[in-house]
């Protein structure tokens, strides 16, 4: 049985799947008796199995996002990550969405999850994850140590998933996006066109997006007008990643630390390069308000 662990507070509704990814299955605003979801809620008919895409947040680690199928160079040497997702050339979203994590401590309002990948490469690391509700807020901290025996560069971020992508206006300043080939792989970082301004808020673009956005405060504002809820995202990244496919019913606002194939781009802009031991953590708060 899948195992599906509850954080709860007077004001939200956490539900956690460690087995898989350590994911989140949903995060509901709590209104008297109504549970409205903030993010996307596992779907009611999902297996006890289900994939890491059909839940609410999934963590992103040790990269975030496609890399180049031929990999990456490093000190001289080349790392080629295996393809990890049916259809998909590119290796995405490094291996924490595909693990089974373990459960190190839970609480009322609370818990934290670990793994272990010592044995995985190129990139051998652990990894903790903590949930907590904090009044109307879920903090998520996300952090990984380098357990190789040569440094890397590592990243990190979170996938989650909202609902209601026509009926939403989103509130997110950045500098620039990154434009993407057939292959979903930045060619170019330019200035954002009109239809991806989101600097006040605006509508999402209905025809499509799946880009990745740089210069980001790490803050953005997420309302449902018609709903009368609104969702808050706080991060210490720079970047998110933009994904509204068209005609479904879902969109995702993706906090990262380094853009799509960071690994290839010049500089490694976003990542950390972690010497054995070392370690990098990141923090996400997702803070929901009635309107």
């Amino acid at each position: 049985m899948l195992e599906r662990l509850t954080l709860r507070n007077d004001r939200l509704l956490a539900e956690i799947v460690p087995q898989i990814g350590g994911g989140l299955a949903r995060l509901d605003w709590l209104d008297g008796y109504q549970a409205q979801p903030l993010l996307r809620g596992l779907p009611p008919d999902a297996t006890d199995t289900p994939l890491p895409g059909q839940l609410a947040c999934f963590p992103l680690l040790p990269w975030s996002n496609r890399m180049a199928p031929s990999g990456f160079a490093f000190e001289g040497l080349r790392h080629v990550p295996a393809p990890n997702r049916a259809g998909e050339p590119c290796p995405i979203h490094g291996d924490g969405w595909q693990q089974p994590w373990r459960v190190a401590a839970h609480h009322d309002t609370s818990l934290t999850l670990s793994l272990d990948r010592w044995d995985a490469a190129p990139f051998a690391y652990t990894a903790e994850l903590h949930y907590i509700l904090d009044k109307d807020a879920l903090v998520v901290e996300l952090s990984v140590r380098n357990a190789g025996r040569s440094a890397l560069p590592f990243g990190i971020g979170l996938h989650p998933w909202m609902p209601d992508p026509q009926g939403a206006r989103l509130e997110a300043g950045a500098n620039s996006v990154w434009m993407a080939g057939p292959d979903k792989l930045p060619l170019m970082r330019q200035d954002i066109p009109p239809e991806w301004r989101f600097a006040s808020p605006a509508p999402l673009p209905q025809d499509g997006v799946d880009n990745v956005f740089e210069g980001w405060h790490g803050a953005a504002r997420i309302t449902w007008p018609q709903r009368g809820l609104a969702l808050e995202v706080q991060a210490d990244m720079d970047y998110f990643i933009l994904y509204v496919p068209p005609g479904r019913d879902f969109f995702c606002f993706e906090p990262v630390d380094h853009p799509i194939n960071a690994h290839n781009l010049p500089g490694y802009p976003g990542l950390t390069v972690l010497a054995p031991g070392a370690s990098l953590r990141r923090r996400c708060v997702f803070r929901g308000a009635a309107l």
